[in-house]
């Protein structure tokens, strides 16, 4: 019911009589004094009713904001896992809650207005440590594109990206990028993230240690001058690497990650052989990966379709490991 709306026409109605009546007895100054009078009998009438009724409403939103909290989740360290990033929780804005609410001009329902809490321990707190996938209780995944020859299935795979409205995680070999500049600059442009895949794709567990920091940094160099890009992830190639890997990493402000899924795609499998893959392997904060293959190329539409089907939002790596909330339309609000 329209509370406030039916009191002050209630009130304006009462005050309308009694402006009509006092004009009846009097002359047109007494006529306008009265309407000043009633004017201000009116407005502090309607505070009075506005004021009582704020405070009932943020009473009713206090009282039940506690149950409709949800607490943020701490990042861990997994034994199997590694690194799981941390997830935000949600509390009631109890100020916004009563201000969207009495702008609405109705006090029910109470339009609830949510803000994100962050966990105590993040995903920086945990040390240099790989990671493999987001928090499990984030229904989000992301396409992550390893990219270190070849460039036939690259367009293809874009114009599917961005059919289906995601954007994905592309690493860049860094002698790739040094020689397909225009390519990875077309990447880009579709709103992709671009990271880090070392720069001669070696075996990073058998590299020196100041060998490895130069794969690392030459194509970190690279990502910023050709792109421009401030990186936050490194992918080891073929997955290889040991802790020192991790650590050089680190000491270059990256954070070493891996995959969850892997669609296997570089033996050259049937797309539908891939889809069913996906599909049966699909958990919150998956990491799945890809190469531009003729594979992918043919699975992906039905991939992201799948996906999609069973209810995951589709970003960026950054995304997926980050502690923000999915939005809204994938994962309701209390």
């Amino acid at each position: 019911m329209k509370v406030l709306r039916k009191i002050g026409a209630a009130i304006g109605c009462m005050l309308i009589m009694v402006v009509f009546i006092r004009a009846n007895g009097g002359g047109t100054a007494d006529y306008i004094s009265a309407i000043k009078q009633e004017k201000g009998m009116m407005t502090q009438l309607q505070e009075s009713v506005l004021d009582e009724n704020k405070a009932k409403l943020r009473a009713a939103v206090v009282a039940e904001a506690e149950s409709r909290s949800i607490k943020p989740i701490d990042a861990r360290i997994d034994r199997v896992w590694k690194a799981i990033p941390g997830y935000n929780g949600l509390e009631v804005d109890v100020d916004a809650t009563v201000e969207k609410t009495i702008a609405s001009g109705s006090l029910s329902p109470i339009l609830y207005v949510y803000k994100e809490t962050p966990p105590r321990i993040k995903l920086a707190d945990l040390g240099p440590l790989p990671v493999y996938k987001g928090n499990p209780n984030k229904k989000m995944v992301s396409l992550m594109i390893n990219v270190a020859w070849g460039n036939e299935y690259i367009t293809p795979i874009l114009e599917t990206l961005n059919k289906e409205e995601v954007k994905a995680t592309f690493f860049l070999d860094g002698s790739w990028l040094k020689k397909y500049p225009e390519i990875a600059k077309q990447i880009q442009a579709e709103g992709h993230e671009m990271s880090n895949h070392a720069y001669t794709h070696p075996k990073m567990s058998e590299l020196s240690r100041n060998d490895a920091y130069l794969q690392i940094s030459r194509t970190e160099e690279l990502l910023k001058s050709t792109l421009g890009v401030t990186n936050k992830w490194f992918a080891p190639p073929s997955g290889d690497f040991n802790q020192m890997t991790v650590q050089v990493a680190a000491e270059q402000r990256l954070r070493t990650v891996l995959w969850t899924i892997d669609t296997v795609d570089w033996t050259k499998p049937g797309a539908d052989w891939i889809i069913r893959r996906i599909s049966s392997r699909l958990e919150p904060g998956a990491l799945i990966l890809m190469h531009p293959t003729a594979s992918s190329r043919d699975a992906l539409t039905g991939m992201i379709r799948e996906i999609k089907r069973q209810g995951y939002a589709l970003g960026p790596v950054s995304e997926t490991l980050s502690e923000a909330r999915i939005p809204a339309a994938v994962e309701p609000q209390p």
